[in-house]
């Protein structure tokens, strides 16, 4: 590894402090009644999103680290740094409004474009997945790991509701897996590195700061992710998106790429 223990050790102790500060602002607000306004391309945005995204800037970046976020103005500068904090301050702002309690705090750790540390919090499911590639994941404080499966065969893996109501799903009518609806990208992401589902995938773009954290968490427990071309992520680039993301166990990857008609792993 490329940094001593300690360093590691300090970045997550940030990222639980910064967890810790989000939990005590979202506690000041109720999923379900709060108001929401649009954002430029019809996004929803809450008081909650913009109060997060301040206080995550201020626990997180030091000296020479870059910050992307989505509440945050874009700051080429970030493409210069070596770490980069990759942040979405309340990830699924549409099931917030809603009370529908599939929602979270996503904070990512990019070192040379490579995601490798990562805390994703859903207090309203109880559930907070800490962890880093040199450490391993925590589910609340407790040690977890992906599945261990070798066969899509009543696998329970997570789509998203969109991706469901327009019908990007009915491909997979007669697959021998079950697919649970579910909001908020990088809490589907956490509950596989978590073990508490078996898989999940997107095959539509998504953001970096949707998916960083997620991806350091399902590789830190043992998980493996790739992008539609059968690669592993890179952040911190200028177009920050991806075209898609798949998170599963090793044990599934050959079943799934032939499904997904995706390339052989590099």
């Amino acid at each position: 590894m490329s940094l001593d223990n300690g360093q590691r050790r300090e970045d997550l102790e940030r990222i639980a402090a910064a967890l810790e500060a989000a939990g005590e602002i979202l506690a000041q607000y109720t999923p379900g009644a709060i108001a929401a306004e649009k954002k430029a391309g019809g996004s929803p945005v809450t008081e909650a999103d913009q109060r997060l995204d301040e206080a995550l800037r201020t626990i997180l970046p030091r000296d020479g680290e870059g910050w992307l976020s989505e509440e945050t103005i874009d700051e080429p500068s970030r493409l210069a740094c070596s770490r980069v904090w990759v942040v979405d301050p309340l990830d699924g702002t549409i099931e917030f409004v809603s009370g529908i309690p599939e929602w979270c705090v996503s904070i990512g750790l990019v070192e040379h474009g490579r995601a490798v540390a990562g805390g994703i919090f859903n207090p309203s499911a109880g559930e907070r997945v800490i962890g880093s590639r040199e450490t391993g994941v925590t589910l609340n404080g407790e040690p977890a790991r992906v599945c261990e499966v070798t066969s899509l065969d009543r696998c329970r893996v997570l789509a998203s509701r969109s991706e469901l109501k327009r019908g990007e799903w009915e491909r997979f009518r007669d697959a021998p897996f079950e697919i649970v609806p579910m909001g908020s990208v990088a809490y589907k992401l956490s509950r596989v590195a978590a073990g508490l589902s078996e898989a999940t995938w997107t095959l539509v773009p998504k953001h970096e700061w949707d998916v960083a954290a997620g991806t350091a968490l399902v590789i830190a427990a043992g998980g493996v992710v790739m992008t539609l071309d059968g690669g592993e992520p890179r952040f911190n680039r200028e177009k920050p998106k991806f075209d898609g993301l798949i998170a599963v166990p090793p044990g599934i990857v050959d079943e799934l790429t032939p499904l997904l008609a995706l390339p052989e792993r590099r």
